[in-house]
């Protein structure tokens, strides 16, 4: 897919690679997400979720039961394929650079509160317009830089509607009031919205 819908100096043809960030509540989003997104869009996705850094986290088993598409934790060197889905490990921090996703351990607390901007910043300076930014349910305000970012470069962002019931506010509402938002939806309805985006 030719990535034209802003001013980039990317020119990038792979798939459209979409950055999901989560913390509290992340899960009951991330299922609805997937429950609703066809195992065939054509899409890359890579989940960004404050995992605890020292337990093995089982995101990769539970969501593999609500889609077809594969589902692994990111190895450094990776290039995200279409039909996939790749959720960062515990403890570390992924970026992307040259289309391959970056990972390192975590330096501090501060950093490990950050990984949802440090990685959309690095996707919106990476794959410009042929990125999508989307902030589900969590505290804080960690992600609302990288939807900036994100939009700046000509990608799409979306973030969760407070009015959905799932929703933990401080994150999505943070990316929404700072007018970088495209979309604001119940999470259900993101994957409808991705597949009118892309066609």
């Amino acid at each position: 897919m030719a990535a034209d819908r802003g001013a980039s100096v990317i020119a990038w043809s792979g798939p459209l690679v979409v950055g999901i960030g989560a913390s509290a509540g992340g899960l009951i989003a991330y299922e609805a997400f997937f429950a609703a997104m066809p195992a065939d869009s054509g899409m890359a996705f890579v989940l960004v979720q404050h995992l605890d850094p020292d337990h093995e986290s089982a995101l990769a088993e539970i969501l593999a039961s609500y889609t077809a598409m594969l589902v692994d934790f990111a190895r450094d060197g990776m290039i995200p394929v279409a039909n996939t889905v790749t959720i960062i490990p515990p403890g570390t921090i992924l970026t992307i650079h040259n289309g391959h996703l970056r990972l390192t351990r975590a330096p501090s607390v501060k950093a490990r509160r950050m990984v949802v901007d440090l990685f959309l910043v690095s996707l919106a300076d990476d794959q410009g317009p042929n990125a999508v930014g989307i902030i589900l349910s969590g505290y804080g305000s960690d992600g609302t830089a990288g939807i900036a970012a994100i939009k700046e470069r000509g990608g799409l962002t979306m973030c969760e509607a407070a009015f959905d019931h799932h929703a933990k506010l401080g994150m999505p509402q943070s990316a929404a009031d700072s007018g970088f938002v495209d979309l604001v939806l119940p999470v259900g309805d993101m994957p409808a919205a991705l597949l009118a985006y892309q066609f």
